[in-house]
């Protein structure tokens, strides 16, 4: 890295609206839960030509699987904090030079050009240069697992699972995920897994690197398969429905789970607190000609009487485990969050309970690493809930990971139990007397 531009030399400015909307695109992921869903949809984004856009995410995602040892080199340089935007410059600064291989001088360059362009920030184009040559000269590690989330997550990641378990689940942050897909039928899945050179994961999940646009991969226009992180896909395969069951799921968008029951032939009711997420079950249904009947409401407060053979509970939580795809969730989540999401899901339990019918089975999960969510969740919804027992999963079932499995049936599906990652889960299964 030894080509570096003059600080007064004139930036590759081909790329700049790219590094432009990545900027927007960081701050908005920093900004709060859900912030990288919005800055995706920001204009300056869709603006851009299919490869930059693609560069922008791409680098986005580096700075904030990275943000921890990035920021820990920075401090090291920078003596007095800058603006916030300042800060998110020298962020993405240090992912296109170590990250991204960008060509050194760009990497400064296009730095030093993105804070010359607010009037109020050109004071620190030499602060920018500076900082990063400085780094150059003297390359950071960016890989280090104690810097890689948080303090105060890492230290609940050490009390829930021990420190060697924790040093694992936190290696896995800096890594780029494989894509998992879901089959609405199994007996396509070595078709399909041969035209997207795929693997196939125990219980039938299909593994595959490739990359690009998703519409143009072999059977997506077909509605073959769906996009869905292995362990997402598990929960639904322990309620184990049959044709001509009835299944609700609670919280039913993005729709993958619902896919799934109503591909094993279940009569199937999709419920959302959430209208326009639930127009991405609808769109996924349409594509995968699948049916089920799409419903807006509450789920803790629906007004509905209906019972069902089979409860699905995918509750709403922190979804730390999802950090491989939303590494953004580690950044913005907070301790207090914790709390305030267990006792949303304490009432969705409770409403799961009351709409199975005699003898029907309910899975609840979260994509959660948090105790409060998983181990506490269930002791305290049995404690309450005469007539509804653990239901325990055996070794193996569903495509669970074996060692993801607990003394009393449970899963705990840590990232690294499956080999190349996966999402972070906890499931539990329960039958109503």
């Amino acid at each position: 890295m030894t080509d570096i531009a003059p600080p007064d030399a004139p930036a590759d400015v081909a790329g700049l609206p790219a590094r432009a909307a990545a900027l927007d695109l960081l701050t908005a992921a920093l900004g709060g839960r859900a912030g990288m869903d919005e800055g995706l949809s920001h204009p300056a984004l869709a603006a851009l030509s299919a490869r930059d856009r693609a560069f922008a995410r791409a680098l986005v995602m580096a700075t904030l699987r990275h943000l921890g040892p990035i920021d820990a080199a920075l401090q090291a340089k920078v003596k007095k904090a800058p603006p916030d935007k300042v800060v998110q410059i020298l962020r993405l600064g240090v992912a296109q030079a170590f990250l991204l291989n960008t060509p050194a001088h760009a990497a400064v360059a296009t730095s030093v050009d993105l804070v010359a362009r607010d009037k109020g920030l050109a004071m620190f184009k030499g602060l920018v240069n500076a900082v990063l040559r400085g780094l150059l000269r003297e390359p950071p590690e960016l890989a280090d697992p104690d810097l890689l989330a948080p303090g105060w997550l890492q230290a609940r990641w050490r009390a829930a699972f021990g420190v060697e378990e924790a040093h694992k689940v936190a290696e896995m942050i800096a890594e780029e995920p494989a894509t998992d897909l879901s089959l609405k039928d199994a007996g396509a899945g070595p078709g399909i897994a041969a035209e997207l050179e795929a693997t196939v994961l125990p219980g039938g999940t299909l593994r595959t690197s490739r990359r690009g646009d998703l519409a143009t991969w072999p059977g997506f226009a077909e509605g073959g398969w769906w996009v869905q992180d292995a362990s997402a896909a598990i929960p639904a395969r322990l309620l184990a429905v049959r044709a001509g069951e009835t299944a609700l799921d609670m919280c039913a968008a993005p729709g993958g789970k619902t896919l799934q029951l109503a591909a094993a032939g279940a009569t199937v009711t999709a419920l959302d607190r959430a209208p326009a997420r639930l127009k991405r079950v609808t769109e996924n249904l349409v594509r995968t000609g699948l049916g089920a009947e799409t419903v807006a409401a509450d789920a803790a407060n629906w007004k509905d009487g209906r019972g069902f053979d089979a409860v699905l509970l995918d509750a709403p939580c922190s979804a730390t485990g999802t950090f491989r795809r939303h590494p953004d969730v580690l950044w913005a989540a907070k301790p207090s969050d914790i709390a305030g999401l267990a006792a949303v899901q304490s009432k969705l339990l409770d409403a799961a309970a009351r709409r199975l019918k005699p003898g029907g089975r309910l899975v609840y999960c979260v994509c959660s690493l948090e105790p409060e969510e998983g181990e506490g969740q269930v002791a305290a919804f049995l404690s309450r809930t005469p007539g509804v027992a653990l239901d325990p999963i055996v070794a193996g079932e569903g495509g669970a990971p074996a060692r993801s499995l607990r003394a009393d049936g449970t899963l705990r599906i840590l990232p690294h139990h499956t080999a190349g990652g996966t999402d972070g889960f906890y499931v539990a299964r329960f039958r109503k007397a």
